[in-house]
């Protein structure tokens, strides 16, 4: 299992995200803000409070994902 060490906001609501590999990745999180309890993180402002939690990231109100789910669909930074 993945882990997440590093977590930056990028522009237009992505995010770097550095893995327990070393790995870098882009997740674009667009297409989760239309969705469930995504929808609060459209508020830029909570968006960007995204913290680093047992190894996935997460945000205010519990929300969160899965580091390897976050692995399988993100763009490696190459």
């Amino acid at each position: 299992m993945r882990k997440i060490v590093d977590v930056e906001v990028l522009e237009n609501y992505e995010l770097l995200l550095t893995f327990d590999n070393n790995v870098k990745k882009i997740k674009d999180m667009k297409p989760y803000l239309q969705k469930g309890v995504f929808k609060k993180l459209k508020d830029k402002e909570i968006f960007n409070k995204v913290k680093i939690s047992f190894g996935t990231i997460s945000w205010e109100n519990d929300i969160d994902m899965c580091a390897d789910s976050l692995y399988e669909t993100s763009e490696e930074v190459k």
